[in-house]
Order: C-alpha cells, then structure tokens, then sequence
C-alpha cells in the first residue's frame, strides 16, 4: 500500500479548452497524475479531495513531443500521465475556482 496523499496523486488539473468543455457537458475532470499511478488510487483521490462519486477513470500516456530552442539541437517535452475522471454529478464541478 503506497503512503501518497490524494495531491500526491492529482498533480494538476489539465486547464485546456476541450478539458473545460468536457466538464461542463461531460461532467469530466482531466488531471495530470505520475506515471506510476493506478486507476484505482486516482479514483480515491478525486473522491476525497472533491467529495463526488466517480463514475469512471481513464488513462492515456502523453507521449513527449519535440521542442527547438534557436539553432541548437532540439529537446523533447516530458512525457506525462493524463487521467480523465468521469463523475456522477447533476452540476459540473468548476476547477479553475477551486485552484
């Protein structure tokens, strides 16, 4: 059993344009979890933190993608864990006042 608190496990709230339109009709969240982190304890997290019963979770590795900085050689973005939790909920839960 890992000893990680529920902020270990949700990162980030993921704050892009289609995230905020799948809260508001989907009634899903979209947080950015570690690598290592499984369906199960990401599903307690969002429970605890927001007090919402969790529906579903889906997972998906985001893959790095390639960066240049001037003329030298070109780096890559980090590769980072997406999570997309669907909540049972009548109003969608707004994250950006909750940040």
């Amino acid at each position: 059993m890992s000893t990680r608190t529920p902020y270990d496990i949700l990162i980030r709230p993921v704050l892009t344009e289609k995230a905020v339109k799948q809260n508001e009709k989907e009634n899903k969240l979209v947080f950015e979890v570690p690598l290592d982190a499984n369906k199960i304890e990401i599903k307690k997290a969002v429970e605890q933190v927001f007090g919402v019963k969790v529906k579903e979770v889906r997972t998906m590795i985001v893959k790095p993608k390639q960066k240049r900085v001037g003329l030298s050689k070109p780096g890559y973005t980090k590769k980072w864990k997406k999570a997309i939790v669907r909540i049972e909920s009548e109003e969608p839960i707004n994250i950006a006042e909750l940040i």
